[in-house]
């Protein structure tokens, strides 16, 4: 039996008994009525293009450029036939990205790059495992709709973060959603000292387990997995794809871990019961909890307790710890931010308690044939993920105590081009993403901060000569205008991905455009922005993701009315000094908005 102080732990792991009711809300006729998302027209898409090449590459470099995209758009020439065959596929599809994964593969399933770190985002959050059960929500589709400017948002992503997971295979994966089946799952899974159990959490007539019921459940699987030195299964989630894909598929060839992978693979979401990480300073606690979420911390702590290929994760550890897991490659970042700011709505109100006193069974214990073949892969993933937490560093920072009445994203993100130039003496890309939820099906673009405009505007910044307020100026209202463009569709990679997706689809030789320096340079960005809106103040409501290679930037904010909240990460690299530092990053951050928030302040409003 466990301690009473443990069970003091598991009762505060389930924090709110279920809802006796749910509202009903309007997001099934709201999906029927959103407009398709439409193809730009070609010579836009272009001239765009040129738009965001020119401030980036040399004269020489921009010159063969302009050529290539001039043949690129000759009529009757290969790009117009692109185009054509792209917009046929528009008008036969819900959403001519989504309907045929062009963004998700590309971006995701077919990255061999492990997920964890490189695809997925944690976020720390308040823990209630019954209330995400009660969402179901998610599965009666009532969750209230959204709305961005007055026109309603697309709410199918709220399907794929339950009952989905990602299957490895050895070029792409695949992703998979169970909630809308004929038979949706009843059950989550949950991973305790890295053995894995499937928990039926509903009763007999139907209703949810309460607080209670899960709390007693959960003890038996604590009491039940005691063992410490299982081999850890999770863990080959951590590997490169196609090494994972060929595992999986040794694994599966055995009829009980084909059940078991089947159990987890369904399940509404995985719990992650994760032992106590090694003591560190208060001011590193946060950060320390934020690499628990978003790695495990190692073969010899957590990272084995995890199956990353799910698209939830819920994770507690026994000193109290908490947060979430989520597989990016089924939905984006907006859409695990109004799920935490739910769950704290829904914290707030008043609920009541129900009753249950049938007996529950056992929850059913996942077994796995473990072939020496397997062990020596298992054996790999635990060398391999430790290696990657040895390059990888987080760090937060949470700075302004000054009200600033103009701190939109847009300056923040002229803030970075700033920051970047002062350590790098150099530009850089800088992009964030553009939600295209008014479209049905809707995933994101691309919005590239770095324009010729922001660009001037930065170089001219440090220069007590030049006068930066008509920069300043020209800045923002491209910046504005080009967020205009991409969240009503218009964005520039989402159609060059169609293109060339289209090139692959039809055989035909992927034109020049394509594998030229310049369209490398273009999306080969330093910094990966991502502002997180949020109604509450608390740091730990900010997603943190991890960079996508060495020599990147990840940084998600927040601006608040007083303050910014910022979490960057990067790869370390042990040949430099400042290359990929984040204490070195946020510190130019700092001066950078003090710098900007001066100018802005001998600015009068009417001209901001």
């Amino acid at each position: 039996s466990l301690s009473a102080g443990s069970r003091t732990v598991l009762k505060t792991w389930i924090m709110k008994p279920a809802s006796a009711a749910l509202v009903a809300g309007k997001n099934l006729t709201q999906q029927s009525g959103l407009p398709s998302q439409p193809v730009p027209p070609l010579k836009q898409t272009c001239e765009l293009y040129l738009s965001i090449v020119e401030p980036i590459v040399g004269a020489e470099e921009l010159k063969h450029t302009k050529k290539l995209v001039g043949e690129f758009l000759k009529a009757g020439g290969v790009g117009e036939k692109l185009q054509r065959s792209l917009e046929r596929k528009a008008c036969n599809t819900e959403n001519w990205v989504s309907s045929t994964y062009i963004y998700v593969k590309n971006i995701y399933l077919n990255d061999r790059k492990p997920v964890v770190i490189y695809a997925n985002v944690t976020k720390l959050t308040i823990n209630d495992i019954e209330l995400m059960l009660n969402d179901c929500m998610f599965y009666s589709e009532t969750l209230p709709a959204e709305y961005m400017g007055g026109k309603p948002l697309c709410m199918k992503q709220y399907e794929q973060v339950l009952s989905s997971c990602r299957i490895p295979g050895l070029k792409t994966d695949t992703l998979v959603f169970h909630s809308k089946g004929p038979n949706p799952p009843k059950h989550i899974s949950v991973i305790h000292n890295c053995q894995f159990f499937m928990l039926d959490v509903y009763n007999s007539d139907g209703t949810l387990l309460t607080a209670d019921q899960l709390c007693v459940q959960l003890e038996k699987i604590c009491n039940a997995s005691l063992q410490t030195n299982m081999e850890p299964v999770g863990i080959l989630t951590t590997q490169y794809r196609d090494i994972w894909s060929k595992t999986y598929a040794g694994l599966i060839k055995d009829k009980t871990n084909k059940e078991s992978l089947s159990a987890i693979e369904r399940s509404i979401f995985t719990v992650c019961l994760d032992k106590v990480m090694p003591p560190v300073s208060d001011e590193m606690n946060h950060t320390s909890t934020i690499l628990q979420m978003l790695h495990g911390g190692g073969s010899q702590y957590n990272s084995g307790n995890r199956w990353f290929d799910k698209g939830m994760q819920i994770i507690i550890g026994e000193d109290g710890t908490y947060g979430t897991n989520i597989s990016h490659a089924g939905a984006d970042g907006t859409t695990l931010n109004r799920l935490v700011e739910h769950t704290i709505e829904y914290m707030r109100k008043p609920q009541t308690m129900q009753s249950a006193m049938e007996p529950l069974p056992m929850p059913q214990k996942l077994h796995f044939n473990i072939t020496p073949d397997i062990k020596m892969d298992i054996e790999e993933a635990k060398q391999h993920i430790d290696k990657i937490l040895n390059v990888v560093a987080e760090l937060h920072y949470l700075f302004g105590q000054k009200l600033f009445y103009v701190c939109w994203n847009i300056f923040v993100e002229n803030i970075f081009l700033i920051s970047f130039v002062r350590m790098y003496q150099q530009c850089c890309g800088v992009i964030e993403p553009a939600s295209l939820r008014m479209f049905r099906h809707g995933r994101i673009d691309t919005i590239h901060s770095s324009s010729s405009a922001s660009v001037a505007f930065v170089k001219a910044f440090d220069d007590p000569k030049k006068q930066k307020l008509d920069l300043l100026d020209k800045a923002i209202k491209a910046h504005i205008w080009y967020i205009n463009m991409a969240i009503s569709g218009q964005a520039v990679q989402g159609h060059f991905m169609g293109l060339q997706n289209q090139a692959v689809e039809e055989k035909i030789p992927m034109p020049e455009i394509f594998t030229d320096t310049s369209f490398t340079k273009v999306f080969n960005f330093q910094i990966s922005t991502s502002q997180v809106r949020t109604k509450f103040e608390t740091l730990g409501h900010l997603p943190c993701v991890g960079p996508e290679k060495l020599g990147i930037y990840a940084v998600c904010y927040g601006v608040m009315n007083d303050h910014i909240n910022i979490m960057v990460s990067c790869f370390k690299d042990s040949n430099t000094c400042k290359e990929n530092n984040t204490a070195h990053l946020i510190q130019a951050l700092k001066d950078a908005l003090l710098d900007m928030m001066k100018l802005v302040e001998e600015t009068p409003r009417a001209k901001l």
